[in-house]
């Protein structure tokens, strides 16, 4: 009876203690842009759950054609968050890659749209990151 009980314990335990891990990867693309937001869920049965994300938005055209840039600002909007970036330069800047990450945030669906709003110096284009792993 006691090892049963035993047994009956330990499976408990580390049923609790387990997690999952789910993610998603969407894409997307402008006429000057390119980017890719990466989601994972941990999904634990005792403790809390933690979500994280990566994005990274990427000029497509050439380092030099981005010479004179002075400001850009990007956002990418999620059904519940909307985060917002924007860098100054006084020189030019020496990569076509803006990334930026966060761990604990909100929960992103598998079939949802992310948005994506770009403005750089007088240029703006808007463009839709869509989950392509189902």
């Amino acid at each position: 009876m006691k090892k049963l009980i035993v047994l009956l314990v330990t499976i408990m335990l580390l049923t609790a203690c387990s997690e999952t891990t789910n993610g998603y990867k969407f894409n997307g693309e402008s006429e000057h842009w390119e980017a890719e937001y990466s989601y994972n869920e941990k999904v634990k049965w005792i403790g809390e759950d933690t979500d994280s994300y990566e994005f990274k938005l990427q000029y497509k055209d050439s380092l030099e054609e981005m010479s004179s840039l002075q400001k850009i600002e990007y956002c990418f909007e999620t059904h519940i968050k909307k985060v917002c970036e924007s860098e100054e330069y006084t020189e030019p800047p020496s990569t076509l890659i803006f990334t930026g990450s966060s761990k604990g945030g909100a929960k992103v669906y598998e079939d949802e749209v992310i948005k994506v709003k770009v403005k750089w110096d007088d240029f703006e284009e808007s463009f839709e990151l869509h989950n392509n792993s189902k």
